[in-house]
């Protein structure tokens, strides 16, 4: 299994250095990895889509999908005489190693808790050797990251270095601050404080996610898919019965959402 894997990896390699040649694609000749930034994004999302829905064969061909783009920018940085592949799988081989020196070397954990501090420890280690490295702790949280899933792996920094609320009520009271805060400022017609105090009651829910154990950017999908879900369904019903969305009134839509997630 590990000979074959190794021999396909080698023939993916060699079919992107065959695109990539003077001879070989107009199209991938001409992509840059700046360019290919947002097919990675695209493929990432796509697989993660795949997962949710639990077909493997799905989640294979994204997967599939996503290496190619992995290899294909490996492939950039090897013609630039930057890195190559073999360089990206030694880097992040030492990297595991390192960070786990419960499995690999004579350190011990009791928890889960304790190893994720261990963890923290050794990456928060790793950014200061760093020549350009994050100056502040929250700094190495990818700003790119998709708003939610940032808010999260910041609380969670914030949270394993000790910064964290005491007790869960104590997040249900800031939510509750949060929201009287909002109506404040939409009292003051002030529109910037609007969206900082909506901002605030976001990242104040993310946080009581975090302490639930759940993730907030899944929380949200499967809030809008079940949305979705029921609309459609309500949609469907007034069709039925010969009326139509855009022309219903408040009471009719409200009586046909009840009806939907009723049913």
């Amino acid at each position: 299994m590990t000979h074959d894997t190794g021999r396909r990896f080698l023939d993916l390699m060699e079919i992107v250095a065959r695109l990539r040649a003077p001879d070989g694609c107009p199209w991938d000749r001409k992509q840059t990895a700046v360019s290919l930034k947002s097919y990675l994004i695209e493929e990432t999302h796509e697989l993660a889509e795949a997962i949710d829905v639990g077909e493997p064969g799905h989640v294979r061909e994204e997967l599939g999908d996503l290496l190619f783009q992995i290899v294909f920018l490996c492939r950039i940085y090897e013609e630039q005489e930057e890195f190559d592949a073999a360089d990206a799988i030694e880097a992040i081989c030492q990297k595991m190693i390192r960070r786990h020196p419960h499995v690999f070397g004579d350190a011990t954990v009791e928890s889960i808790e304790e190893q994720k501090r261990l963890w923290m420890a050794i990456k928060a280690k790793e950014q200061e050797g760093k020549k350009n490295g994050a100056p502040h702790f929250l700094n190495a949280v990818p700003g790119t990251l998709p708003a939610l899933r940032r808010a999260q792996r910041v609380s969670e920094r914030a949270a394993h270095a000790g910064f964290d609320w005491p007790a869960m009520t104590m997040i249900f009271d800031k939510l509750d601050e949060e929201v009287r805060e909002l109506k404040q400022a939409m009292a003051s017609g002030d529109q910037a404080l609007v969206l900082e105090e909506l901002g605030d009651i976001l990242f104040t829910a993310v946080n009581l996610g975090r302490r639930l154990g759940a993730s907030a950017e899944d929380a949200l999908h499967g809030a809008t898919t079940k949305f979705i879900r029921r609309f459609i369904r309500m949609e469907d019903m007034m069709t039925e019965q010969g009326q139509r969305l855009a022309e219903a009134d408040p009471d009719t839509l409200l009586r046909g959402w009840e009806q939907a997630k009723n049913r």
